[in-house]
Protein backbone atom coordinates (compact mmCIF):
# COMPACT_ATOMS: atom_id res chain seq x y z
CA UNK A 1 0.00 0.00 0.00
CA UNK A 2 3.04 2.27 -0.22
CA UNK A 3 1.88 3.59 -3.60
CA UNK A 4 -1.51 4.71 -2.31
CA UNK A 5 -0.05 6.11 0.89
CA UNK A 6 2.26 8.29 -1.18
CA UNK A 7 -0.71 9.60 -3.13
CA UNK A 8 -2.56 10.34 0.09
CA UNK A 9 0.13 12.65 1.43
CA UNK A 10 1.40 14.22 -1.79
CA UNK A 11 -0.88 17.25 -2.01
CA UNK A 12 -2.52 17.74 1.37
CA UNK A 13 -3.71 21.32 2.00
CA UNK A 14 -3.11 22.35 -1.63
CA UNK A 15 -5.86 24.30 -3.43
CA UNK A 16 -7.90 22.31 -5.92
CA UNK A 17 -6.47 22.50 -9.47
CA UNK A 18 -7.86 24.79 -12.14
CA UNK A 19 -8.39 21.79 -14.42
CA UNK A 20 -11.19 20.66 -12.06
CA UNK A 21 -14.79 21.57 -12.94
CA UNK A 22 -17.49 20.73 -10.39
CA UNK A 23 -21.16 20.72 -11.35
CA UNK A 24 -22.94 23.59 -9.58
CA UNK A 25 -24.40 22.37 -6.29
CA UNK A 26 -27.99 23.44 -6.86
CA UNK A 27 -30.76 22.26 -4.49
CA UNK A 28 -31.64 19.64 -7.13
CA UNK A 29 -28.09 18.28 -7.31
CA UNK A 30 -27.74 18.37 -3.52
CA UNK A 31 -31.04 16.53 -3.21
CA UNK A 32 -29.92 13.75 -5.56
CA UNK A 33 -26.68 13.39 -3.63
CA UNK A 34 -28.68 13.11 -0.43
CA UNK A 35 -30.64 10.22 -1.89
CA UNK A 36 -27.77 8.22 -3.39
CA UNK A 37 -25.50 8.73 -0.36
CA UNK A 38 -28.18 7.50 2.05
CA UNK A 39 -27.46 3.89 3.03
CA UNK A 40 -31.21 3.27 3.40
CA UNK A 41 -31.97 4.17 -0.23
CA UNK A 42 -33.39 1.26 -2.21
CA UNK A 43 -31.52 -0.07 -5.23
CA UNK A 44 -34.21 1.16 -7.62
CA UNK A 45 -34.00 4.70 -6.27
CA UNK A 46 -30.21 4.57 -6.19
CA UNK A 47 -30.13 3.64 -9.89
CA UNK A 48 -32.78 6.22 -10.86
CA UNK A 49 -31.11 9.20 -9.18
CA UNK A 50 -27.60 8.10 -10.16
CA UNK A 51 -28.74 8.10 -13.79
CA UNK A 52 -30.16 11.60 -13.39
CA UNK A 53 -26.85 12.84 -11.99
CA UNK A 54 -24.92 11.10 -14.76
CA UNK A 55 -27.00 12.89 -17.39
CA UNK A 56 -26.33 16.27 -15.79
CA UNK A 57 -22.62 15.45 -15.51
CA UNK A 58 -22.37 14.45 -19.17
CA UNK A 59 -24.21 17.57 -20.29
CA UNK A 60 -21.88 19.71 -18.18
CA UNK A 61 -18.81 18.00 -19.62
CA UNK A 62 -19.97 18.49 -23.20
CA UNK A 63 -20.32 22.23 -22.57
CA UNK A 64 -16.55 22.32 -21.94
CA UNK A 65 -15.67 20.92 -25.37
CA UNK A 66 -14.31 23.34 -28.00
CA UNK A 67 -16.95 25.08 -30.12
CA UNK A 68 -16.70 27.49 -33.03
CA UNK A 69 -19.05 30.07 -34.52
CA UNK A 70 -21.49 28.83 -37.14
CA UNK A 71 -24.21 30.57 -39.17
CA UNK A 72 -27.33 28.66 -40.25
CA UNK A 73 -30.54 29.74 -41.93
CA UNK A 74 -33.86 29.28 -40.14
CA UNK A 75 -37.08 28.12 -41.90
CA UNK A 76 -38.08 31.82 -41.98
CA UNK A 77 -35.06 32.57 -44.20
CA UNK A 78 -33.18 34.36 -41.44
CA UNK A 79 -29.56 33.85 -40.37
CA UNK A 80 -28.88 32.48 -36.90
CA UNK A 81 -25.43 32.91 -35.35
CA UNK A 82 -24.82 29.68 -33.45
CA UNK A 83 -22.06 27.37 -32.29
CA UNK A 84 -20.90 23.97 -33.49
CA UNK A 85 -18.47 21.40 -32.08
CA UNK A 86 -15.04 22.03 -33.57
CA UNK A 87 -13.50 18.60 -32.93
CA UNK A 88 -13.60 15.52 -35.14
CA UNK A 89 -15.44 13.01 -32.95
CA UNK A 90 -16.25 12.13 -29.33
CA UNK A 91 -15.36 8.73 -27.90
CA UNK A 92 -16.43 7.44 -24.49
CA UNK A 93 -14.16 5.09 -22.55
CA UNK A 94 -15.53 3.44 -19.40
CA UNK A 95 -13.38 2.06 -16.60
CA UNK A 96 -15.08 -1.23 -15.75
CA UNK A 97 -17.22 -2.02 -13.97
CA UNK A 98 -18.82 1.10 -12.48
CA UNK A 99 -17.83 3.31 -15.40
CA UNK A 100 -20.03 1.38 -17.80
CA UNK A 101 -23.13 2.61 -15.94
CA UNK A 102 -22.44 6.05 -17.43
CA UNK A 103 -22.50 4.82 -21.03
CA UNK A 104 -26.31 5.15 -21.54
CA UNK A 105 -26.20 8.81 -20.44
CA UNK A 106 -23.41 9.51 -22.91
CA UNK A 107 -25.22 7.71 -25.74
CA UNK A 108 -28.41 9.65 -24.95
CA UNK A 109 -26.77 13.01 -25.65
CA UNK A 110 -24.03 12.14 -28.17
CA UNK A 111 -25.36 10.73 -31.44
CA UNK A 112 -23.23 7.89 -32.88
CA UNK A 113 -20.70 8.11 -30.04
CA UNK A 114 -18.09 5.35 -30.02
CA UNK A 115 -17.42 3.42 -26.79
CA UNK A 116 -14.29 1.73 -25.49
CA UNK A 117 -13.64 -0.11 -22.23
CA UNK A 118 -10.74 -0.55 -19.82
CA UNK A 119 -10.65 -3.06 -16.97
CA UNK A 120 -8.29 -2.14 -14.14
CA UNK A 121 -8.19 -4.12 -10.90
CA UNK A 122 -6.20 -3.70 -7.72
CA UNK A 123 -3.55 -6.29 -6.95
CA UNK A 124 -4.46 -7.77 -3.55
CA UNK A 125 -0.80 -8.21 -2.58
CA UNK A 126 0.65 -4.87 -3.65
CA UNK A 127 -2.44 -2.64 -3.55
CA UNK A 128 -1.48 -1.26 -6.95
CA UNK A 129 -3.71 -1.09 -10.07
CA UNK A 130 -3.21 -3.60 -12.89
CA UNK A 131 -4.54 -3.49 -16.45
CA UNK A 132 -6.54 -6.65 -17.27
CA UNK A 133 -8.53 -5.79 -20.41
CA UNK A 134 -8.55 -3.11 -23.07
CA UNK A 135 -10.80 -2.40 -26.04
CA UNK A 136 -10.53 0.96 -27.78
CA UNK A 137 -11.97 2.19 -31.10
CA UNK A 138 -9.63 2.73 -34.03
CA UNK A 139 -8.20 6.21 -34.63
CA UNK A 140 -9.03 7.27 -31.08
CA UNK A 141 -6.03 9.60 -31.17
CA UNK A 142 -8.06 12.09 -33.23
CA UNK A 143 -11.00 12.25 -30.80
CA UNK A 144 -11.95 14.02 -27.62
CA UNK A 145 -12.21 11.22 -25.07
CA UNK A 146 -14.75 11.10 -22.25
CA UNK A 147 -13.13 8.81 -19.64
CA UNK A 148 -15.79 7.57 -17.21
CA UNK A 149 -15.62 6.15 -13.69
CA UNK A 150 -18.32 6.67 -11.07
CA UNK A 151 -16.01 7.28 -8.11
CA UNK A 152 -12.35 8.27 -7.83
CA UNK A 153 -10.68 7.94 -4.44
CA UNK A 154 -6.87 7.73 -4.74
CA UNK A 155 -6.91 8.29 -8.49
CA UNK A 156 -4.67 5.28 -9.12
CA UNK A 157 -7.01 3.52 -11.57
CA UNK A 158 -7.87 6.79 -13.32
CA UNK A 159 -4.18 7.60 -13.79
CA UNK A 160 -3.51 4.18 -15.28
CA UNK A 161 -6.45 4.65 -17.66
CA UNK A 162 -5.14 8.07 -18.71
CA UNK A 163 -1.72 6.55 -19.32
CA UNK A 164 -3.31 3.89 -21.55
CA UNK A 165 -4.99 6.63 -23.61
CA UNK A 166 -1.74 8.56 -23.89
CA UNK A 167 -0.02 5.38 -25.06
CA UNK A 168 -2.64 5.26 -27.84
CA UNK A 169 -1.65 8.81 -28.86
CA UNK A 170 -4.67 10.62 -27.42
CA UNK A 171 -3.49 14.18 -26.63
CA UNK A 172 -3.57 14.89 -22.91
CA UNK A 173 -5.68 18.03 -23.34
CA UNK A 174 -8.35 16.02 -25.19
CA UNK A 175 -9.00 13.71 -22.24
CA UNK A 176 -11.97 14.50 -19.97
CA UNK A 177 -12.12 12.45 -16.76
CA UNK A 178 -15.71 12.24 -15.52
CA UNK A 179 -16.82 10.91 -12.14
CA UNK A 180 -19.94 11.31 -10.02
CA UNK A 181 -17.85 11.65 -6.86
CA UNK A 182 -14.16 12.24 -6.23
CA UNK A 183 -11.92 12.55 -3.19
CA UNK A 184 -9.60 15.54 -3.01
CA UNK A 185 -6.66 13.14 -3.00
CA UNK A 186 -7.74 11.64 -6.29
CA UNK A 187 -8.23 15.06 -7.87
CA UNK A 188 -4.76 16.20 -6.81
CA UNK A 189 -3.11 12.96 -7.90
CA UNK A 190 -4.58 13.03 -11.40
CA UNK A 191 -3.95 16.76 -11.84
CA UNK A 192 -0.34 16.47 -10.68
CA UNK A 193 0.43 13.55 -12.98
CA UNK A 194 -1.52 14.91 -15.97
CA UNK A 195 -1.93 18.70 -15.66
CA UNK A 196 -3.77 19.09 -18.98
CA UNK A 197 -6.46 16.45 -18.36
CA UNK A 198 -9.82 18.05 -17.57
CA UNK A 199 -11.40 16.65 -14.39
CA UNK A 200 -15.19 16.91 -14.14
CA UNK A 201 -17.39 15.76 -11.26
CA UNK A 202 -20.61 16.48 -9.37
CA UNK A 203 -18.94 16.64 -5.93
CA UNK A 204 -15.57 16.45 -4.18
CA UNK A 205 -15.25 14.91 -0.69
CA UNK A 206 -12.29 15.89 1.44
CA UNK A 207 -11.18 12.60 2.99
CA UNK A 208 -10.50 8.91 2.46
CA UNK A 209 -10.34 6.35 5.25
CA UNK A 210 -7.64 3.78 6.04
CA UNK A 211 -9.05 1.52 3.31
CA UNK A 212 -8.86 4.42 0.83
CA UNK A 213 -12.64 4.75 0.58
CA UNK A 214 -14.13 8.19 0.10
CA UNK A 215 -15.50 9.85 3.27
CA UNK A 216 -18.40 10.63 3.71
CA UNK A 217 -18.67 8.97 0.32
CA UNK A 218 -21.30 6.88 -1.39
CA UNK A 219 -20.26 3.32 -0.55
CA UNK A 220 -19.24 0.82 -3.22
CA UNK A 221 -21.02 2.27 -6.24
CA UNK A 222 -20.83 -0.89 -8.36
CA UNK A 223 -22.23 -3.10 -5.59
CA UNK A 224 -25.11 -0.73 -4.88
CA UNK A 225 -25.93 -0.23 -8.57
CA UNK A 226 -25.71 -3.88 -9.64
CA UNK A 227 -27.10 -5.28 -6.38
CA UNK A 228 -24.00 -7.29 -5.49
CA UNK A 229 -23.56 -6.19 -1.88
Amino acid sequence: LVFRAALASAHQCHPLPQTLSVLKSTPQVRGMHTIIRNKETSRDEFIFYSKRLMRLLIEHALSLLPFQSCTVQTPQGQDYEGRTYSGKQITGVSILRAGETMEPALRAVCKDVRIGTILIQTNCNTGEPELHYLRLPKDISEDHVILMDCTVSTGAAAMMAVRVLLDHDVPEDKIFLLSLLMAEMGVHSVAYAFPRVKIITTAVDKKVNDLFRIIPGIGNFGDRYFGTD
